[in-house]
């Protein structure tokens, strides 16, 4: 096909479908190569009103101009080609007085074309600091500062503590130091509180970890984060790495079927616990849960938190600690606690707070309608434990429920035995194991 014939097959396709630019480039490209850049030029118009912000546009549709001999037309269509470019650049290239360090007189040094330049002339430069999750810091109590809890403490001695204040026997016995603990029971019951004084007992660095510190919105971030606190927890050993309501960050998988992501944390925290990448020697990990059974089985298995303990509501010598302490330095004259323990059996430590801060708020009503400070009384907490009723009763219930149906391998037996000494017999049903 002749020059002639390709323009005028150009001109038919562009009759056809005018809004085709690349049928329009071609054909301008095709009169500019014979020599007939006048004819070029309402289509070089037509180019610019269909793609006025193409480079490529603007470049032949100068040309053409140019060739035609309209330098005016062509001149101003290259100052806005040169102005549209300027402005893409400041827009998209990232500001080299912002990325280099600076000198004197706040010099701009050239960019770094190779890595020892690099090294050379960025060697002074601040790093990032890294990124923390949590709270790390050492523990400032014992298990002296937790008033009663007799039993919890004896227990989680001889299961957890023992071993670690021993170490040449630990050696001896080629026991690794290293742990889990699954502290679990009703909420408010003083878990997190054990866990810190755990930490404090030992000596060790407490890391206490939450769930939004770990769950990211980002597909893949959260077993990133997972993984960076057992890394922070590493380098700072030895170390308590505390996890809080672990039951929503290490759920039953069979309860995230439509829930992928939360899958793979699981996962991930499967692989951090059990040291695949890393050692975990050092690394005691406690976790915590009002709801056990919610807590995917593969965590319960030996060499992650193989060991278990129930935190129940105080009992009576840790209720009166409870007590003294949040009356402390309170007006308060001639108390008598024994009527409120009595009250009291089956409260946790966060309502019996509670019944101290309504008692109080009383006395500043009183205090400000006499006009004097009244002192606290054991009147006004029993007018308190009247209107505070026991959180415990609803985590109660739905214990007795798996106690009853799903306690086949005997993990609820202690609990079992508490609902049986706190008149659970008077709720038994069928399955309910005496």
């Amino acid at each position: 096909m002749t020059e002639d014939g390709v323009v005028r097959a150009l001109e038919s396709a562009l009759e056809a479908a005018p809004e085709d630019t690349g049928v329009r480039r071609h054909l301008l490209e095709r009169l500019l190569s014979i020599g007939r850049p006048n004819d070029a030029v309402p289509h070089a118009h037509a180019l610019l009103a269909a793609a006025p912000d193409d480079p490529d546009s603007l470049d032949l549709a100068i040309s053409v101009f140019r060739a035609a001999g309209d330098g005016a037309t062509a001149d101003a269509l290259q100052a806005g080609r040169d102005a549209t470019t300027v402005a893409r650049e400041s827009a998209d290239e990232p500001d080299v007085r912002r990325a280099m360090p600076v000198t004197g007189d706040d010099a701009i040094l050239p960019v770094p074309d190779t890595a020892d330049e690099l090294l050379n002339k960025w060697d002074s430069s601040t790093a990032p600091e890294e990124v923390t999750f949590g709270e790390l810091a050492a523990s400032d109590i014992t298990l002296d500062d937790i008033g009663g809890l007799d039993a919890v403490k004896r227990q989680l001695e001889r299961s957890f503590l023992a071993p670690l204040r021993n170490p040449e026997l630990a050696a001896a016995f080629r026991k690794s130091a290293s742990g889990g603990l699954l502290l679990w029971g009703p909420p408010g019951c003083g878990k997190t509180f054990l866990a810190r004084a755990t930490a404090g007992e030992m000596g060790a660095n407490f890391y206490n970890v939450g769930l939004a510190d770990i769950l990211d919105m980002w597909i893949g971030a959260s077993e990133r984060n997972l993984a960076a606190v057992f890394e922070a927890a590493r380098r700072n050993a030895p170390c308590v790495l505390f996890f809080d309501e672990i039951d929503a960050l290490g759920q039953k998988r069979s309860h995230l079927k439509h829930a992928a992501a939360l899958r793979g944390v699981v996962n991930q925290l499967l692989s951090e616990l059990d040291g695949v990448a890393d050692e975990n020697d050092g690394i005691f990990v406690l976790a915590a849960t009002n709801h056990p059974w919610d807590v995917d089985e593969a965590l319960l298995r030996p060499g992650r938190f193989d060991r278990r303990l129930l935190v129940l509501p105080p009992d009576e010598p840790a209720r009166r600690a409870i007590l003294d302490f949040h009356l402390r330095d309170r007006p308060a004259t001639e108390l008598d606690l024994s009527a409120v323990l009595q009250q009291t059996n089956g409260y946790s430590g966060a309502d019996l707070a509670f019944i101290v801060e309504s008692a109080v708020e009383q006395c500043l009503d009183e205090s400000l309608d006499a006009g004097e400070v009244v002192s606290l009384t054991t009147a006004h907490l029993l007018d308190a434990l009247e209107e505070v009723p026991s959180t415990v009763g609803p985590w109660l219930e739905t214990a007795r429920n798996h106690v009853m149906y799903s306690n086949k391998s005997g993990e609820y037996d202690e609990l079992e035995a508490y609902l049986k000494a706190n008149n659970g017999r008077g709720r038994r049903r069928p399955g309910f194991r005496p």
